[in-house]
């Protein structure tokens, strides 16, 4: 590991004027958890020459507001939001997804803004070793033709194929969660279906975020009345394990019509993949096994498969059926 400077942050002006202040060389870094940025330090993807820690700035709450959303600050762990009854009985779909992340060490140490700027595990982003435009712009993509079992059926360019990683990240899509960012210039809220890029030419852009903007709190809009939610992972082991396949769905039925739906899948997109075909089948319907086979065979249009991950086209679909049929049962 390189040799860097650590300055600690006790407010979110200090920190964001100690970001600003930096001359030339690698930018400095916020560090909340850490889990992947000391990661990546570790493995010499990230070399920063400076780390500011944010996890004085007090960003730990999570409050219902007035008009019934629910805010998130970007320092909770994600066991706490995980545990949180609120976050329980209301966004069911992000506390399973959230207990079905990483392991329970690793929950208590991650906060919701790094889990947002998850970077993707592909072996070859981590290999220094290896050519890749995610890490080295313009390098070339070693997985297209390598070991890529795990990586992107959705979403992909001919200069990138890796998977976003999250699991929180999936559930929140679903639940059309809005990022709130902060910078020297003000404040900004981005909608989480706006807030992560495709590679297409430029792998190595995954957000919208401006290098000097730090995430200071995530929010949901009020769950609906009779809700129904659930979040399906599907994995090579129980525990520990990034996903294969993952779906979450919300569904708001009346009348044993659904009303509208969210769906987003994990483990098969560039970025947490929201499914909006799908949901199109679906809004007006009454729930049975052929309509939610037509939804997901709309989900995965446009699917590519690569050498090794053919597999995940039929899988995400299976997956995606069983995760509604779980949420709505159909008639």
């Amino acid at each position: 590991m390189h040799q860097f400077q650590y300055t600690r942050a006790t407010d979110i002006d200090t920190a964001l004027r100690l970001f600003a202040t930096q001359g030339t060389g690698p930018p400095p870094r916020f560090l909340a958890g850490g889990t992947t940025l000391v990661d990546l330090m570790k493995l010499d993807v990230e070399t920063p020459a400076h780390i500011i820690d944010i996890n004085g700035l007090g960003l730990n709450d999570i409050e219902v507001l007035p008009d019934g959303r629910t805010r998130i600050g970007a320092l909770v762990r994600n066991a706490d939001l995980a545990r949180d009854e609120r976050i329980a009985a209301q966004y069911p779909v992000l506390s399973q997804a959230l207990l079905s992340g990483a392991s329970a060490q690793l929950r208590n140490m991650t906060t919701t803004s790094g889990n947002l700027l998850q970077r993707t595990r592909c072996v070859y982003f981590r290999d220094r070793a290896a050519r890749c435009n995610k890490r080295n712009p313009g390098s070339g993509c070693d997985a297209i033709d390598g070991h890529n079992r795990n990586l992107a059926i959705l979403g992909t360019s001919e200069h990138c194929i890796a998977s976003n990683p999250s699991d929180m990240n999936v559930a929140l899509m679903a639940l059309d969660a809005t990022v709130h960012v902060q910078s020297p210039d003000g404040r900004r809220d981005i909608a989480l279906r706006d807030f992560y890029l495709l590679p297409g030419d430029t792998p190595q852009r995954e957000t919208v975020l401006q290098p000097d903007e730090l995430i200071t709190h995530v929010s949901l809009p009020a769950s609906a009345a009779g809700a129904r939610s659930c979040y399906v992972k599907l994995r090579d082991r129980a525990s520990y394990e990034f996903a294969l396949v993952s779906a979450a769905v919300v569904l708001q039925v009346r009348d044993a019509h659904i009303l509208s739906a969210s769906i987003a899948l994990g483990g098969v997109g560039t970025r947490p993949w929201r499914c909006p075909s799908a949901e199109a089948e679906l809004r007006g319907q009454v729930p049975s096994a052929a309509l939610y086979e037509q939804a997901a065979q709309s989900a995965l249009q446009g699917a590519v498969a690569q050498s090794e991950n053919g597999f995940k086209i039929e899988l995400a679909r299976r997956c995606l059926i069983h995760t509604l049929s779980t949420a709505l049962p159909p008639k």
